[in-house]
């Protein structure tokens, strides 16, 4: 334990930001680093707890208060080491994890939690700068060929783990680069892409091979993937979204949240590109430009992909940015129904809603209103009200009178995933999938309906954070290296494992 009082002797600090005014300029990263002296009275605030709780709350299993310890000490290549056995990626962590860990925290019973996630983002980024991460070659392949389809956050973890067995492992992307939903989904402004391809060169380093604009079932057929590969990891996102069938949905004017996040991260990382010629994932290509510049832009969806609109938006100069969200207002601290340590679900405000936002809570949107030209003009809205039904879950009714239009000529739909596609490489495959839609594989074994074919990820257990896709991928990993090998020496965050 690093300082036994630093609890007592510091209180909760923030990383410092950039004025809202010079980040909206552009796309760039704007979280600033802690001096050294303000890490080292972060990580004096962990208190060693004799049950650290935030294990548990990590999906990850992260060992937390031993590398705050190291941070301590300005130990960093400790802290690296002790950091990089559970967690593949620190530097996607650090950066857009909600921090679940720090729900967990024993400190936060009575004080702000200790800064875990910053922390974390610390070690990792020093570690780059001082030369730690370093390609990770096995010193004996074992002959045998792993076939990873998806290169997101659970694809990624899986690869390097099976590679660190000694397999020979193939990631097959069906976009032009790695990464997923980190790449396409995330703003830059979150998530640098330079810190994807810093990662992937080092990935790439340790003889794990990365092959793009290969969509499985069209350009290679899972006969020849089955036929080539010992072992295939199905590691996709969860890309189905959820629509919203209201009146005028077919209007030009209401799009996805991740047509819109998708077609801006493309622009940063390729300036000048003409969207309408860029081909997508399936053959057909982009018809339309979709822009937030200049008009009223709403987002239906509270979480954080609905957040991302608003930054993105504000950036692209919108004349205004509004954000739904269904349910009413979540509470600002713990109520007895959200007692620690469990993930508390409290009102949020993001750095993307720092920068400008109407926020509305229990609003529906009715119907989207169209001009003589087909064009999106306004939205038909009503206001919720929720109360608890004789079943104990909540319902809503409309209140009466509060029907109303307001402008809106860019209306993002943000409300989530039902799950992966279904058309082409999982139908091909003819794997079972559950009653969610998901490609069905067991908890502890990962293993679908055939008996070569794992999943992993948003492609198993439905939309979820990042951190929970690269212990899927982890888990996952394992288990496929037990499969071809009969026994596994890698990690698992399962301590009734011996490893």
């Amino acid at each position: 334990m690093g300082k036994a009082t630093g609890f007592l002797e510091y209180t909760r600090e923030y990383p410092n930001k950039k004025a809202v005014e010079d980040r909206l300029k552009n796309y760039d990263e704007f979280v600033e680093r802690f001096s050294d002296q303000t890490l080292n009275n972060q990580a004096s605030r962990c208190m060693n707890c004799g049950v650290p709780f935030c294990h548990s709350g990590c999906p990850l299993g992260n060992v937390i208060p031993e590398f705050n310890d190291a941070v301590y000490k300005k130990d960093w290549k400790e802290a690296y080491e002790i950091l990089s056995s559970t967690n593949n990626f620190p530097e996607f962590t650090g950066r857009i994890c909600p921090a679940p860990c720090e729900s967990a925290c024993v400190l936060g019973i009575n004080q702000p939690p200790v800064s875990i996630e910053e922390i974390e983002k610390h070690i990792i980024e020093i570690a780059f700068d001082k030369g730690y991460v370093l390609p990770k070659v096995p010193n004996v392949r074992t002959g045998k060929k792993i076939a990873v389809v998806g290169s997101g956050p659970a694809g990624l973890a899986a690869a390097a783990q099976l590679n660190a067995a000694g397999h020979t492992v193939t990631v097959f992307e069906r976009d032009a680069k790695a990464g997923g939903l980190l790449r396409y989904g995330i703003p830059d402004f979150k998530l640098d892409k330079k810190v994807i391809d810093r990662r992937i060169e080092v990935m790439e380093q340790s003889g794990i091979e990365f092959v793009y604009n290969t969509n499985i079932g069209q350009d290679i057929t899972v006969n020849d993937l089955t036929r080539s590969f010992n072992s295939i990891v199905l590691a996709g996102g969860s890309t189905i979204p959820r629509n919203l069938p209201a009146k005028g949905r077919e209007l030009k004017g209401v799009y996805y949240a991740m047509q819109f996040l998708k077609q801006q991260n493309m622009r940063v990382s390729n300036p000048g590109i003409d969207i309408p010629n860029v081909r997508t994932f399936d053959g057909t290509k982009w018809s339309y430009d979709i822009l937030a510049t200049g008009k009223n832009v709403v987002v239906i969806g509270g979480g954080d992909t609905g957040s991302d609109c608003v930054g993105t938006s504000n950036r692209q100069g919108a004349k205004s940015v509004t954000q739904f969200e269904l349910l009413p207002t979540p509470p600002k601290e713990r109520t007895p129904n959200m007692p620690w340590p469990s993930y508390p679900m409290l009102y949020k405000n993001t750095t993307s809603h720092e920068e400008g936002v109407e926020r509305h809570f229990a609003i529906n949107t009715k119907e989207f209103i169209g001009d003589e030209n087909g064009n999106l003009k306004a939205l038909k809205v009503v206001d919720l009200e929720w109360k608890t039904g004789a079943d104990g879950r909540p319902t809503f009714s409309e209140v009466a009178g509060s029907e109303r239009e307001i402008p809106c000529e860019l209306a993002l739909l943000a409300m989530g995933f039902l799950h992966p596609q279904h058309q082409g490489l999982i139908n091909d495959l003819s794997i079972e999938l559950d009653e969610r839609g998901n490609v069905k594989a067991s908890e502890t074994k990962f293993q679908t309906s055939t008996s070569k074919i794992f999943a992993c990820g948003d492609m198993r257990r439905g939309q979820s954070l990042v951190v929970w896709a690269i212990s899927e991928g982890r888990e996952c990993a394992r288990k496929v290296d037990e499969y071809l090998m009969g026994v596994s020496k890698l990690e698992t965050k399962d301590a009734s494992v011996l490893i």
